[in-house]
């Protein structure tokens, strides 16, 4: 387990590098971290036991602020082996390292936490880019037929699924990733008064945590589509099991899957810089936008904290003031003289 931190074995490493061993078990079993985040984890760890190897540090109690302070301007710095990291790359990578020194007091291998007084690195406010309800229109119409009977070649039951997943990641604002992750039974029913039953989407998000988001008439009639002509076709060539979106081979759609199958949409579509995630963005945007409160966005993106939801807001207010800007007559700056 000790390549985790890049360590020949546990036993030769000091105890600097077992506490690492011990976190990185830790946070994959108790903390449910996805692959990608447990994979940075290991990267950011591996770099930090080599430079306090470095400096002659190799056990947690001899860890000081002075050496997470140098380490972090060593990451922004850059060496011969690594690139300069960004402010938010760094960051990332601090945060691996304030885990693992929590972790070292709380099970007793140090009595201090040297990262308590070392400051992160100011990350610029990046806006979410969204794009506008037309735009995703284009790109709907490009992807395939929503209902409208597909021809029953390969090409045009992978175009009824591009639809159908284009549609609940715009409809649900879903993550690529859980989006591709769904199986069949995570799409369900619920019933309504008044109007019958709406669709919902059982997501597992970030952590482990799981959320319902209602799935809108035109994400149901396109997976409705897909699931009917498409899924069945696709999966007699594969070993689908309960994947709800194939690939041509008749396996589970990848994330890079998806990512590639959005491009190749919006290269035909001509629209530019456009990824799952711009979907995500839109589906946040166009719902603040249309009145839907914070907390509500919050719980359908599956935000643990408001304050992540909250970047969203500063796009619509923006929105608003270049609207403002260029409409109302009293807007315009006051010419001299």
């Amino acid at each position: 387990m000790s390549k985790a931190c890049g360590l020949e074995q546990e036993e030769s490493g000091g105890p600097l590098a077992r506490v690492c061993v011990a976190f990185l078990d830790h946070v994959s079993v108790e903390r449910a971290l996805s692959e990608n985040t447990l994979a940075a984890y290991r990267r950011d760890l591996r770099r930090y036991n080599a430079h306090l190897a470095g400096v002659g540090v190799s056990s947690p109690a001899g860890v000081g602020s002075t050496h997470v302070a140098e380490f972090l301007s060593a990451l922004r710095e850059g060496d011969e082996d690594h690139s300069p990291l960004s402010a938010a790359s760094a960051g990332r990578a601090l945060a691996a390292v304030r885990g693992l020194h929590r972790f070292a007091v709380r099970e007793g291998w140090a009595y201090d936490d040297p990262t308590v007084d070392v400051s992160s690195p100011s990350v610029p406010l990046r806006l979410p880019k969204a794009v506008s309800l037309e735009t995703v229109e284009q790109l709907l119409v490009v992807a395939g037929p929503a209902e409208a009977p597909a021809s029953g070649d390969r090409a045009g039951m992978l175009a009824l699924r591009d639809r159908a997943l284009l549609e609940v990641l715009y409809g649900t604002g879903a993550r690529i990733s859980e989006a591709v992750a769904l199986d069949v039974d995570d799409i369900t029913e619920a019933l309504t008064e008044g109007d019958g039953p709406i669709g919902l989407v059982r997501f597992r998000g970030k952590g482990g945590r799981e959320r319902l988001v209602p799935l809108g008439s035109y994400a149901r009639r396109a997976l409705d589509a897909y699931l009917v002509r498409a899924r069945s076709f696709l999966a007699a060539s594969g070993r689908s099991g309960p994947a709800l979106f194939l690939n041509a081979r008749g396996g589970r759609l990848s994330r890079q899957g998806g990512w590639g199958l959005l491009a190749a949409i919006a290269e035909r579509a001509g629209v530019e810089g456009v990824s799952p995630h711009t979907l995500r963005h839109s589906f946040a945007t166009h719902l603040l936008d249309g009145g839907a409160d914070i907390r509500v966005v919050q719980e359908l993106l599956g935000h643990s904290s408001v304050t992540t939801t909250q970047v969203y807001t500063l796009v619509t207010v923006e929105h608003l003031r270049e609207v403002y800007a260029v409409s109302h007559p009293r807007a315009h700056r006051v010419r001299d003289g």
